[in-house]
């Protein structure tokens, strides 16, 4: 299947692209947190590391950041989904006034973007030791939200300059959590096939974390234990994040920022939810980059919104916006700031209709049609 999808970019003309290979150091394997977290961190010279945690992941940083002593000299636990600047505001001064020279983050996605909110201000490095497959930690992506908005940004300075890969710290993530953590990856694997940035590089990664996420999330929801199927989703979850750091985002990740900033939705859960419509609203206007999609799913051509949409209901989350709290008057609120913000060069044109037709779909929450 590899060799199918590099075959797009060569035949019938000459290969050109542009690559940006991201720097930072990947430690992968269960059981490394525990073993290498300390020597990584002292590696960078660091000698006062402000630990950054969700409340509810407090007693595993404390073990895991043990072996750091009196290193840590602070730990903000005040992480909030979507990054909203007063909580960034703190967190920035909770680093200066403790004079921290590094940033250790141990969590999800919001709190390794609370850790890029302190980076993006203080230009500290950042350790990131990820328990979910939000994907994150390897992109140069940040945001942060505002009242009804949520802002994102691109910049070296948050990306991570050690990550640390450990399946075993996701042993014990919730069904539902697992599940919805994956198909967040997996938005990061499509979005990255058609975004602005996408490039034969990207593609490959982000077709082989598809089929990386689609085997191994299922497995893990069945039997949470399971460390082959931890893996494999933590794999698929770096390579989600790598793809898509290079890609950059498009249609997909509009939208779900658009709702998160203005409704307050579950960020993962969002990304499931609108996935299966997206994917539906592109597939006539790039059946080929979909079909890559449908393969790695194990999905006849022309049904990747299909099994996308069946993935998550096996996974029983939630399928429509209605489930996770928007309310249907909602919609009309935020199509103008999505329409502004798509990408022009999105396989199909975007205008208010289109977005409008998503976001019902993605309401209603049926199985996805062709929205042609």
């Amino acid at each position: 299947m590899a060799s199918a999808v590099g075959q797009r970019w060569t035949a019938g003309r000459a290969l050109a692209f542009t690559y940006e290979a991201l720097p930072g150091k990947i430690v992968f394997g269960a059981g490394v947190a525990r073993e290498r977290l300390a020597d990584e961190v002292h590696a960078l010279g660091a000698q006062r590391v402000l630990l950054i945690v969700a409340e509810a992941e407090a007693e595993l940083a404390a073990e895991l950041s043990a072996p750091l002593g009196e290193a840590i000299v602070a730990r903000f636990d005040g992480v909030r989904p979507h990054v909203p600047v007063a909580v960034a505001a703190a967190a920035v001064a909770l680093a200066r006034e403790s004079a921290a020279d590094c940033l250790l983050s141990i969590g999800g996605g919001s709190t390794t973007g609370t850790a890029k909110a302190v980076a993006l201000e203080t230009g500290l490095p950042i350790v990131a030791v990820p328990t979910t497959y939000a994907g994150s930690e390897v992109t140069p992506v940040w945001g942060s939200t505002e009242g009804e908005r949520k802002v994102t940004g691109r910049s070296t300075k948050v990306l991570p300059r050690v990550v640390v890969y450990d399946p075993e710290l996701t042993f014990g993530l919730p069904a539902r959590i697992t599940a919805a953590s994956g198909m967040n990856a997996l938005a990061h694997c499509v979005e990255a096939l058609y975004a602005p940035g996408r490039n034969p590089i990207s593609t490959l990664v982000a077709a082989e974390g598809i089929e990386a996420l689609a085997s191994s999330i299922p497995r893990a929801v069945a039997d949470p234990g399971d460390p082959a199927a931890r893996g494999g989703a933590l794999y698929g979850a770096y390579l989600a994040g790598s793809a898509f750091a290079v890609a950059g985002s498009g249609l997909h990740h509009k939208i779900c920022h658009a709702l998160g900033g203005a409704f307050d939705l579950p960020h993962a859960e969002t990304h499931s939810i609108v996935l299966p419509h997206v994917v539906a609203f592109q597939q006539p206007a790039a059946p080929g980059l979909m079909d890559t999609v449908a393969a790695r799913l194990g999905a006849a051509p022309g049904a990747a919104a299909a099994a996308l949409y069946a993935l998550a209901a096996g996974c029983e989350l939630p399928l429509s916006l209605r489930d996770v709290g928007m309310l249907e008057d909602g919609i009309e609120r935020v199509i103008e700031q999505i329409v502004e913000a798509v990408p022009d060069d999105n396989p199909r044109p975007v205008d208010a209709d289109a977005v409008r037709a998503i976001l019902t779909a993605a309401y209603d929450g049926g199985s996805p049609g062709a929205l042609a």
